[in-house]
């Protein structure tokens, strides 16, 4: 696809005191979700950054603002040109991880970033180019950091400051043309629940991107095949003290079927496309010890291996132990979005050229994770992943960079300016 150049200079985007304002107001709203809720949003937190973004929304002169039962808030800004384009969405997520402590968030600033180690107010700790090496490339920036009591959460309102930050420089410069825009923030990301309850036809854009990515240039549209994997393990319980030939425990059957799985990779030793099985939990009891495995692989068939691997592992606990000992237990959790982004490759193509226009080399990585982008654009709704600027998310050690959240600024509105020259055609989209 042939897409028009632009005059880069129209996209020098001066937002950064807009930004700072935006993203230190939206850190100090405490919105972590919780898993182990059955609500919806998991927490009613959530709701105090939604409420006040949807006024945000309202002083800002959108349109169709809504916001459901569950947490979802959408609004346009309409297009400034005759033309029938296709609808560009832009998504980001109110919630941060429970990871570490989302609470009562005090966002540091250190202007004209000089390459030294960072020392995080409240606790000391130390954010070091050291631990850090891509630290070195920001000098001179603007950083914003934790004061190490807490996450920072510009994953993902940094995001959400983005977004409304590159439609307010559309709204002062009605020059640039653009089509219709849908904007969606969304609750529960962090606990793979933020596209449950998504209504993609209300939303009604064609395609869309996630403003959820870390260093300048990441443009993402391959993700995880993942699957989470239970292997439960069964004991008998009895008195520790007349407990010799009778007690069976499921803790000690647990750690040997762990230390006896064959070589894999894990997260730990795996990078690039490489997949990994990783334990992230063990629980239960005596009598009934569950160990959870997330299983990750760029494709279907190392997904496939890395399940054989561990069915076999059960295979021959069963022989050592019996039939009745242990159990495997395999729930889908996403896929990788690939498959539904490249039938609209026009959407890596348009943001590539942006950021090549404007000077930023596109960095297109794989997330090793997933993304709602990822669950979306299997729901009907190709969503690739842009960047914010942000790094070391969801501990103490987060920062952002303003100064690459005001390229990000730049590349969103660039990309919607591309729009405004595609035209519709009945079997998709093309210039």
């Amino acid at each position: 696809m042939s897409i028009l150049e632009f005059d880069a200079s129209t996209f020098n985007v001066a937002m950064k005191d807009t930004l700072i304002e935006r993203l230190t107001h939206y850190v100090k709203i405490h919105t972590t979700s919780d898993a182990k809720s059955n609500t919806v949003p998991s927490t009613p937190q959530q709701w105090d950054l939604l409420h006040f973004l949807q006024d945000e929304l309202k002083a800002m002169g959108l349109s169709e603002i809504s916001l459901d039962e569950k947490g979802y808030l959408f609004a346009s800004l309409p297009a400034n040109i005759e033309q029938d384009v296709p609808v560009l969405g832009l998504l980001a997520h109110v919630d941060t991880a429970p990871d570490f402590n989302g609470k009562n968030v005090q966002p540091q600033l250190i202007q004209h970033y000089d390459g030294k180690p960072i020392v995080l107010a409240a606790s000391g700790d130390v954010l070091s180019p050291d631990d850090f090496p891509h630290l070195t490339e920001l000098v001179g920036h603007t950083l914003m950091t934790t004061d190490g009591t807490s996450l920072l959460g510009a994953d993902d309102k940094a995001g959400i400051a983005i977004i409304l930050s590159a439609i307010e420089f559309l709204q002062k410069h009605p020059e640039i043309p653009h089509g219709k825009i849908r904007i969606g923030f969304t609750p529960d990301e962090e606990i793979a629940r933020g596209a449950d309850h998504f209504d993609v036809a209300k939303f009604a854009a064609d395609v869309a991107y996630t403003l959820d990515g870390s260093v300048l240039g990441e443009l993402q549209y391959e993700n995880f095949n993942a699957d989470e994997i239970t292997v439960h393990l069964f004991g008998r319980a009895v008195h520790p003290g007349t407990a010799k030939g009778k007690m069976v425990n499921a803790w000690d059957r647990a750690c040997h079927f762990h230390t006896n799985l064959p070589p894999h990779f894990t997260p730990a030793t795996s990078e690039g496309y490489e997949g990994f099985i990783f334990l992230r939990k063990i629980d239960g009891s005596l009598e009934h010890c569950k160990l959870h495995y997330a299983v990750r692989d760029f494709t279907e068939q190392g997904l496939s291996a890395s399940r054989q691997l561990l069915q076999e592992a059960v295979n021959q606990y069963q022989q050592e132990y019996g039939i009745n000992t242990i159990q495997l237990e395999v729930n889908e959790r996403y896929r990788n979005m690939k498959e539904k982004v490249e039938p609209h490759r026009y959407l890596i193509e348009i943001a590539e050229q942006v950021m090549k226009e404007l000077g930023i080399t596109p960095r297109i990585e794989p997330i090793r994770g997933g993304t709602d982008g990822a669950r979306l654009s299997f729901m009907g709704l190709p969503a690739p992943n842009l960047f914010t600027g942000g790094e070391n998310f969801h501990g103490k050690f987060e920062f952002i960079s303003i100064d690459v959240m005001n390229q990000a600024v730049a590349v969103v509105a660039g990309i919607a300016h591309k729009f405004s020259q595609l035209k519709m055609t009945e079997g998709g989209k093309n210039d």
